[in-house]
């Protein structure tokens, strides 16, 4: 969709402006059932930044693959002129950003225009979404059940077609839990493949990449937000990362605040053509990366189903391992919490946790006040311990192998944050297979592979060796061929100009 309408307003067969006014539009009549937007960049300020991209493709001047398409941004994203409050009451009162980070400053090089902020749960903590500022967001395709987090606010906005894209981010799991809940394309790219500016919380695991309703949006998104940022030594140069992507047919043109430019795309946008054409040797398939019992509910036979279509329909050789030969006796996640929440504590500072103490969400403080206790060599401990989950997984996916497990290992969790079952808000580490991958730095993408009797759809996830993304992001678009399908929620239109 998102090259379709960008080559659409450069043609003049629509404008930005129309494109534009359509979003704010489907926003005003669309969010209210499910509370996924928080506010709204003036209107009038938008319409004017499309008014004068219309002007510059009349003008026959470059205006970026995604020119004049309108999008949304997670509130933990600094857009210029509105708050950035990560759905804290801490931040709630926070000026206005001055400047746009770097994912968003990408986007609007490549033409597309912002048009307000997405929900998150508090500081981006949780696999829900919903906060005492903004409420809850619910999932467009089962309105009792949450869309994830902690993009979910932008994956409730993209399912339910407010939006063509909206931006998220990836620490634990925070794009690939929603998109697979809202049926939608979500990779958290190889840590360093997206250059991080400003540098998050979680020093190491955390990163931009897109959620998206194809393979060729997620393709183009991650194309356009690859790449180096002053200030990240994590990063790799462009060239290298648009190689390893397999993103070579789409590298973005970027400039001004955005940085070091790629390849162009050029005035059509890129030429189309399948990524690269690599296959997996084999496909390795487990319930779970650790072993935490049996999937509950319909997964397993979901899961099943989608390890068949892999041989079937992909002709792939797929072959089970258990969890336990993964980690062995390791708890990654355990160390993935620990490591984060110490961070997260550390950037706030005791100071500021005790004064604003009223602020947080209770859970949240207790876990903020146990991290501030936690002893430096127990915190370097777990940060060591990341290099044998990152030896293992290598040595298990070697140069071309992936691994393909649910994404979550639930079937839901209720729109407040119940776990089913549970009496109380808050979700488990063993719902989700998504921790791992941002501990030890490898690609994941989770695809719609069917969807659960409750309503709420399942994802399939592959993970792939470490600078392998290109490969990952191959099965995913072989997956795409085989299981063509609408990504917006029954009952929701799809995002096009009025």
């Amino acid at each position: 969709m998102l090259r379709e309408l960008g080559e659409q307003v450069r043609a003049g067969e629509t404008s930005a402006v129309e494109l534009v006014r359509r979003a704010y539009e489907r926003v005003g009549s669309g969010n209210a059932a499910v509370n996924a937007v928080i506010g709204m960049r003036d209107e009038d300020e938008a319409m004017a930044e499309a008014q004068a991209l219309d002007e510059r493709v009349r003008a026959g001047q470059a205006t970026g693959p995604l020119a004049g398409v309108p999008f949304l941004v997670k509130d933990n994203h600094d857009l210029a002129g509105m708050r950035t409050t990560q759905g804290t009451r801490v931040l709630a009162d926070a000026a206005p950003a001055t400047r746009d980070s770097l994912c968003v400053a990408r986007l609007r090089a490549a033409g597309a225009i912002p048009i307000g902020k997405t929900n998150v749960p508090e500081f981006c903590f949780e696999g829900y979404t919903g906060n005492r500022t903004y409420g809850v967001t619910v999932n467009p395709w089962a309105p009792k059940w949450t869309p994830g987090g902690s993009s979910g606010g932008s994956a409730a906005a993209m399912a339910a077609g407010m939006v063509p894209f909206a931006t998220a981010t990836d620490g634990g799991g925070s794009i690939r839990i929603p998109a697979s809940f809202c049926g939608l394309f979500g990779i958290k790219p190889t840590n360093g493949l997206v250059g991080r500016q400003p540098l998050p919380a979680w020093i190491d695991y955390s990163t931009d990449g897109p959620i998206a309703l194809s393979m060729d949006d997620l393709r183009l998104l991650l194309a356009i937000q690859c790449g180096p940022a002053p200030g990240d030594p994590t990063a790799l140069p462009a060239g290298l990362a648009v190689r390893l992507a397999g993103l070579t047919d789409a590298a973005a043109a970027r400039g001004g605040e955005a940085g070091d430019a790629a390849a162009s795309l050029g005035a059509g946008g890129g030429r189309r053509r399948a990524p690269g054409g690599r296959r997996p040797s084999l496909v390795l398939a487990a319930p779970r990366f650790v072993d935490a019992g049996p999937l509950p509910g319909a997964l397993p036979d979901l899961f099943d189903a989608a390890l068949t279509s892999l041989e079937k329909d992909l002709g792939l050789t797929v072959e089970p391992i258990a969890p336990g030969e993964i980690f062995g006796g390791g708890r990654p996640d355990d160390d993935w919490l620990l490591t984060c929440l110490c961070e997260q504590a550390a950037e706030l500072g005791r100071e500021t946790i005790e004064a604003r103490a009223d602020l947080f969400e209770p859970w949240f403080l207790e876990a903020l006040r146990e991290a501030l206790d936690t002893s430096l060599e127990v915190y370097v401990a777990a940060r060591r311990r990341r290099f044998d989950y990152a030896r293992r997984l290598d040595e298990l996916l070697g140069e071309d192998r992936v691994l393909v497990t649910p994404t979550n290992a639930v079937e839901g969790i209720y729109a407040d944050g119940r776990e089913i079952g549970a009496a109380a808000p808050g979700t488990e580490s063993a719902s989700f297979n998504t921790g791992v991958q941002n501990l030890t730095g490898h690609p994941a993408l989770t695809v719609p592979a069917g969807v659960s009797p409750n309503g709420v759809p399942f994802g399939l996830q592959i993970t792939g060796p470490r600078f392998a993304d290109d490969l990952v992001l191959a099965v995913g678009c072989a997956w795409e061929r085989a299981h063509p399908g609408p990504s917006i929620a029954p009952g929701c239109d799809p995002f096009a100009p009025g």
